[in-house]
């Protein structure tokens, strides 16, 4: 039996493809445990400079496995799934290299999510977007209450919350859902482009402006002591030294993380 998560390095880069086109790529543990494990393998190789996040078939996520769902009996063990679905989300905000989100076609529930979780977004031109929760009388999970609002706005996170309608990825594009839409046969290029490119980027630079970037609250005065605490110490690294150089010799830099 084929894994539910397939892994794969290559130049850097980690591709995670869920892999359960059956379903749509739909939630269940096996897929949420592949997930955990391809996360853990990918932070740990210091190979691995930038990931990919993948569906196979004709699907991203359609969300959760609702059959799945609907079996689960007692509140703690839903209670430690959908723990287990957030942390995939937490994980991906926390670490410390970028995640591209490769969106190959239908995205739904969590799977929006899981996609809002990532660094940057990527499309196919033809794919659809819903927070489908409250069609089947459920609430955002995978940290959709977090992500969306903070990515297209209260307001509009509540009606597409509250409505549960799919958009067209026009739309989420337009609401900054989407950093790129791309027609299906150039989307493949378009991501590896980009991962390439972050892969080849300065590894601390990178990690520092997610770490930021990604914490909530920061006033304007905390993010003047964490610049005078990170800056000095990006200042101080060989990987500046290199850029500086590469800058003045007109050439690429070539950076190794330290």
């Amino acid at each position: 039996m084929e894994a539910e998560v397939l892994y794969q390095v290559q130049d850097g880069v980690a591709t995670i493809t869920m892999n359960r086109p059956q379903s749509l790529n739909s939630m269940n543990p096996g897929l949420i445990d592949g997930l955990h494990e391809a996360l853990t393998k990918a932070a740990e190789d210091t190979a691995v400079r930038c990931l990919v996040l993948t569906g196979a078939g004709r699907a991203f996520c359609a969300g959760g496995d609702l059959g799945y769902l609907n079996g689960i009996e007692s509140l703690a063990a839903k209670r430690s799934f959908i723990n287990r679905v957030g942390d995939v989300a937490r994980r991906i905000t926390m670490l410390p290299k970028p995640v591209i989100a490769k969106v190959n076609g239908v995205t739904a529930g969590a799977g929006v999510n899981l996609m809002l979780a990532c660094d940057l977004v990527y499309a196919v031109d033809t794919a659809r977007f819903g927070e489908s929760f409250a069609k089947v009388g459920l609430i955002p999970d995978c940290g959709g209450l977090f992500f969306l609002p903070r990515t297209v706005g209260t307001l509009k996170a509540k009606e597409l919350m509250f409505t549960a309608d799919l958009i067209s990825a026009a739309e989420a594009e337009k609401l900054g859902m989407v950093n790129h839409l791309c027609p299906a046969e150039k989307l493949g290029d378009a991501v590896a482009a980009m991962a390439k490119r972050l892969a080849a980027s300065a590894p601390l630079s990178i990690s520092l402006i997610k770490q930021y970037v990604n914490q909530p609250g920061l006033t304007l005065d905390d993010v003047l002591a964490a610049e005078a605490v990170a800056q000095p110490l990006c200042m101080g690294s060989a990987d500046c030294a290199e850029g500086i150089a590469a800058f003045q010799e007109k050439r690429a830099p070539k950076f190794t993380g330290k």
